[in-house]
């Protein structure tokens, strides 16, 4: 085992490796996924670390590559729901979704996730090389490289700034003066991993590589393919990275090698060449554009107005931190980006007691220790994953919701386009960002919601007929939402549940905080959502319109909750036509025409979508009643009510009335003959537990209802271990693994959610960088940050489960983990945990409470059992229920309350 003196070392907090993987300028492979990250949301990169050709991968996370394919929803759509719901209400898998000529459906795709510019570093090399480190320091965003040869100790670092929106770089001369000698060049986009295979055609591409005549910037500049209704028909994307030299000479040269087709400068390979210099600063930072100008027109241009703007945006950057002696000022612009981001990351910290001889270990270290003990989960690794997923989830908020891949991408045409999924993976990205105290990763899932909510009333509208509603897309590309990915082997336009499950996180953010301040931004196509946000029928007024704007905010709960959870419940309104329903026996039923339900019917919601699933000898994935969608219904319909207690718009007691008199009609579930939930609430259907979807236990998780519904608990308990013994197809998958492990937490469960997040750890789920893979054996070749960010939220799940009014401690403890603590996390119920720690060796839980509204009635639950508990602080009073001990506490703003437990 190796492992740095802390004395040595450049962090406090992060992780580092003694080796590293260069990224080839020919056929790189997968290599650039063994590289460190750092981002602000919008802007980032990946590098390598490699000692004399290091490469940096610059990204943007709103940089999409179109496809051929129609950005609408086919006109037929809206007209085979009607053949859809009685081919499934007979039973008929033989029944295809069709295109307008009556053949069956190929799906078409959204637009691709793609890499910025690829910047490599020439550095001669000098003598062996020894002492080599790269690492990311959690607290800044920073990462790092440190090594020696003959020419002493060499240090280089680089962060993304979250206060200016540029990556910095600094290199230094080394530690015996020895002085820099690099030559910065981009590589070509075809040598670049994935470029000539896959979707996308990047032979329709045209870019440039640019260099100034006085060497200050090197730039890549691109115009998109142009295809018929592509929003991007004009559009392009440029990176440009500025160069400040300290006591050295640049110079722009030329470079020979091969020259592209798709490349159409007159010098396709301007590199700089920079020499005996006691500093370098590289300041980089990415854009695109819907302004480009014709393709026709783009190999004769010469000014592009991205890239102008780039370079006049960096040079201000420059300008700010520029010293009169010529130095920049990289610690200046570093501790400004760290007041922003390290408030982030410090507000929560988690420690468990073991393995301590290997918490200062390397990466590779830390996951060969696990892979020698695959029965359990090494504690010191388990700390570093949790802490490395925190700091890849903070790098990649604040603008948008996590991708597939986070925001981190080094090759073209990524698995499944590095979109966002939302059956599941960005579900389960997002699910410790309340709950983990973050502040910025909520602002981004609401800007990417509000983008794509146009989407979802054109799916609602096209796919049912309906006004007014909402219904997710499975997938988005971030512009756009719209069912386009749809065939007969994944109808997603029938998957129902996504406007619940993807409004939840807002509204826990909501529980978690109270109400807030959400700013306007560009990038939530505010002026597309007039006819939007709003309750009523028909959207804004222009005046109602006007002062929205004037006031610069949305108002969480009035402006952005209430008007979508309506819609929402709107939805589930008018997909339960009274026409299909089971009768008081649960049988299902049509009768054409019916108006209203009888006394004991319940509605049949029909089609549904179960991800990927469908009952063993009903060869269709479209069905009826999924599990899924009653829970999705049941929960969306009680955060609205909620919603409309909370706001109490004229009218309120009206629509509460409406939304308790539907659920009452919704389908009941229906239970297996071995006790366990049913993924189907329907009695013709056989169940198919060979799969790794858990769609059903929505019931668990990201739903509460398992919590006050004992035998609803059991049937849950029944039907993952249902999954474990039979699914015996694909049990590989990052997201399958970590809704196990959310879902285990929510049941209590905590050896569960420990077996659940062991296969992607004790397997090749990691890189040496802590980034994760999609599957733990790399089945489908996909990088994909859903094992990284789901772990967290399966840990603060397990320690600390909480909902309006409740807060339970350590519901799902492991039973290896005896001593530990964790510090920071929010509870659903506007309560900040300032600290939980536990050591059962003392029998002793230690909890410590803080408000942030008055008069805040909270009952408190042990997960473990308690003789006494002594209270400091707040009006407390100790009683009991069906569900056991609890302490009612009513909590003061502002006032910490402790809580100890005697077990």
């Amino acid at each position: 085992m190796t492992s740095l003196p802390e004395t040595i070392r450049l962090y406090k907090k992060g992780n580092y490796a003694n080796a590293y993987t260069e990224v080839s300028s020919v056929n790189p492979g997968n290599a650039w996924r063994e590289g460190m990250v750092s981002g602000n949301g919008e802007n980032g990169y990946i590098t390598s670390g490699s000692p004399y050709t290091d490469s940096f991968i610059f990204q943007n996370m709103f940089f999409n590559y179109p496809s051929k394919d129609p950005r609408v929803i086919p006109e037929e759509l809206t007209e085979q729901l009607t053949d859809a719901r009685q081919n499934v209400f007979k039973q008929n898998d033989k029944w295809k979704v069709t295109n307008k000529t009556g053949s069956t459906r190929i799906r078409t795709f959204y637009y691709s996730y793609h890499p910025g510019h690829q910047l490599r570093f020439s550095i001669p090399s000098q003598g062996s090389l020894s002492g080599y480190e790269r690492w990311t320091n959690y607290e800044t965003a920073e990462t790092g490289v440190r090594y020696s040869d003959e020419n002493g100790e060499w240090v280089r670092t680089s962060f993304t700034s979250r206060e200016d929106n540029v990556t910095f770089t600094k290199i230094t001369a080394s530690s015996t003066g020895t002085k820099i000698n690099i030559t910065l060049s981009i590589d070509d986009i075809s040598t670049i991993s994935g470029a000539n295979e896959g979707h996308i055609e990047l032979r329709e591409l045209q870019y440039k590589k640019l260099v100034d005549s006085g060497a200050n910037y090197l730039a890549q500049v691109a115009h998109y393919p142009v295809y018929q209704g592509s929003e991007l028909a004009y559009g392009g994307y440029a990176g440009l990275t500025q160069i400040v030299v300290v006591n050295g000479t640049k110079k722009r040269m030329l470079m020979a090698g091969s020259h592209e087709l798709i490349n159409v400068g007159r010098e396709p390979n301007p590199v700089i060449q920079i020499k005996d210099a006691d500093a370098v600063y590289l300041i980089t930072r990415s854009s695109r554009t819907h302004s480009m100008g014709r393709i026709e027109e783009f190999a004769e241009m010469t000014q592009y107005k991205i890239v102008d703007q780039l370079y006049q945006d960096i040079n201000a950057v420059v300008q700010k931190y520029l010293a009169s002696d010529g130095q920049l000022n990289y610690d200046a612009a570093l501790a400004a980006h760290t007041r922003k981001h390290s408030v982030e990351f410090n507000a929560v910290s988690f420690s468990i007691d073991g393995d301590d001889h290997y918490k200062n270990s390397d990466n590779q270290t830390l996951i060969t220790t696990q892979k020698s003990t695959p029965d359990r989960v090494n504690h010191a690794f388990m700390e570093q994953v949790y802490n490395q997923g925190r700091y890849a989830m903070i790098c990649c908020s604040g603008t948008s919701a996590p991708r597939l891949y986070g925001m981190w991408t080094g090759e073209w045409n990524p698995g499944w386009r590095g979109i966002y999924t939302l059956d599941a993976n960005v579900n389960l990205q997002v699910a410790s960002m309340n709950t983990g105290h973050l502040t910025q990763a909520q602002l981004g899932y609401i800007i990417f919601f509000l983008r794509n909510t146009p989407d979802f009333e054109y799916n609602a509208r096209m796919a049912y007929g309906m006004h007014d509603a909402l219904q997710v897309s499975v997938n988005s590309d971030g512009d756009r939402g719209m069912h386009v990915e749809y065939d007969n082997d994944y109808p997603f336009e029938y998957w129902n549940a996504g406007a619940s499950w993807c409004l939840l996180p807002i509204y826990e953010y909501w529980q978690c905080y109270g109400n807030q301040k959400i700013p306007l931004h560009d990038n939530m196509r505010i002026h597309e959502l007039q006819t939007i946000l709003s309750v009523q029928d028909g959207g804004m007024s222009d005046e109602e319109f006007t002062q929205l704007l004037d006031k610069g905010y949305l108002d969480l709960a009035e402006d952005i909750l209430l008007p979508l959870l309506t819609k929402q419940a709107n939805f589930w309104q008018q997909i339960c036509t009274p026409e299909y329903y089971t009768d008081i026996n649960g049988k299902a039923c049509y009768q054409f025409d019916k108006k209203t339900l009888n006394s004991g019917e319940k509605h049949l919601i029909i089609p549904t979508y179960s991800p990927e699933n469908h009952p063993i000898g009903y060869n269709s994935t479209i069905t009826a009643n999924a599990t899924m969608d009653i829970s999705a219904a049941r929960d969306g319909l009680s955060m609205v009510i909620s919603m409309e207690k909370a706001v109490k718009r004229d009218g309120y007691e009206k629509a509460i009335a409406k939304w308790t008199a539907l659920l009452e009609l919704l389908p009941n579930y229906k239970y297996d003959y071995d006790g366990a939930l049913r993924e189907w609430a329907m009695s013709d259907y056989t169940e198919n537990n060979n799969h790794r979807h858990l769609s059903h236990l929505y019931v668990a998780w990201p739903a509460y209802e398992t919590q006050t519904d004992p035998e609803l608990k059991q049937a849950a308990k029944i039907a993952i271990d249902n999954r474990d013994r039979f699914n015996t197809v694909d049990d590989t998958a990052g997201h399958g693994w970590m809704h196990k492990a959310l879902v285990q937490a929510r049941l209590k469960n905590g050896d569960g959610v420990l077996s659940a997040l062991l296969p992607m750890m004790r397997d090749a789920g990691y890189y040496s960088s802590l980034m994760t893979d999609h599957d733990s054996n790399r089945r489908c070749n996909c990088y994909c940050t859903d094992t990284s960010f789901g772990t967290v939220g399966a840990i603060n799940e397990a320690l600390l489960f909480s909902d309006t009014g409740e807060i339970e401690i350590l519901p799902a403890l492991p039973s290896d983990w005896t001593k530990g603590s964790i510090h920071g996390l929010m509870a659903r119920t506007w309560v900040e945990v300032k600290a939980l720690s536990w050591n059962l060796s003392a029998k002793t839980v230690h909890v410590v409470l803080s408000s942030s509204k008055n008069e805040n009635a909270i009952r408190i639950r042990a997960g473990l059992s308690w003789t006494q508990a002594k209270i400091n602080g707040g009006k407390a009073d100790v009683q009991q229920d069906l569900r056991g001990k609890y302490i009612q506490l009513t909590l003061s703003e502002g006032t910490e309350v402790t809580v100890a437990f005697q077990l």
